[in-house]
Parts: C-alpha cells; sequence; structure tokens
C-alpha cells in the first residue's frame, strides 16, 4: 500500500525519537532536558522520567526572551534560551543533565542553546 511523503516522514521521526529515548533516561539527580524546535520557536524542558514530572521549562515564546531579542527563531535567541534555563535548573540546585536532541541533528540551534548551557556551568 502506497503511503504519503507525509506520513512516511512522520513513522521516520517516530523511530528515530524511539531510537533515542532508549538511551537516554532522566533521573531526579541527573534529568532530561528535551528540546523541540519549530519553524516560529523553540522550547525545552526539563523531565524526572522516573516520576514523570516537568520540572522546570523555557522557551522563546516568554516575555523574558521577546524584550532581550527581536527575532525569536535564531541562534542568538538559543543562547539566551539556554542561559534562562541554566537560571532556572541553578535555582532548583540542578547542575547535572541528560541532554535529549530529540530528532534534531546536533548543529546549528540546538548546539548554541548546548553551548549555553554548558557555559552557565550545567554539566552533561
Amino acid at each position: 500500500m502506497l503511503k504519503s511523503k507525509a506520513e512516511i516522514k512522520t513513522i521516520r521521526k517516530q523511530r528515530i525519537r524511539k531510537r533515542i529515548r532508549k538511551k537516554l533516561k532522566g533521573t531526579p539527580e541527573k534529568p532530561r532536558v528535551l528540546v523541540v524546535k519549530s519553524n516560529r520557536y523553540v522550547y525545552a524542558q526539563v523531565i524526572d522520567d522516573l516520576s514523570g514530572k516537568v520540572l522546570a521549562s523555557a522557551s522563546t515564546l516568554e516575555k523574558e526572551l521577546k524584550e532581550k531579542t527581536k527575532n525569536l527563531k535564531n541562534k542568538e535567541a538559543c543562547s539566551i534560551l539556554g542561559a534562562v534555563l541554566a537560571k532556572r535548573l541553578k535555582e532548583k540546585n540542578i547542575n547535572n543533565i541528560v541532554f535529549d536532541r530529540g530528532i534534531y541533528p546536533y548543529h546549528g540551534r540546538i548546539k548554541v542553546l548546548a553551548e549555553a548551557l554548558r557555559a552557565e556551568g550545567i554539566a552533561f
């Protein structure tokens, strides 16, 4: 049976997510930072997989970031997002994380976000 290109892409993305999630587990001591990017915004969540709770989150949609930068999807916005998320993690006494890039390759905006977290003292 023939499938549309959209269905094939969706299945491929699900397969990649499943493969990555097999290897990454977030614990209360070392939670998982999940990064999702859309065409307009970038979102990051800190997740404890054992309890299934979101410990912290940040996105370029927030007023705090909108005031600092004009364009909300470029590398500059991602570096600011990384600094904001690192500040929120430090408030909760979290210094070690597991970085989950999702289906995205580790370059561009994802890499800048990870480097901003490292620059603020978050280890992974």
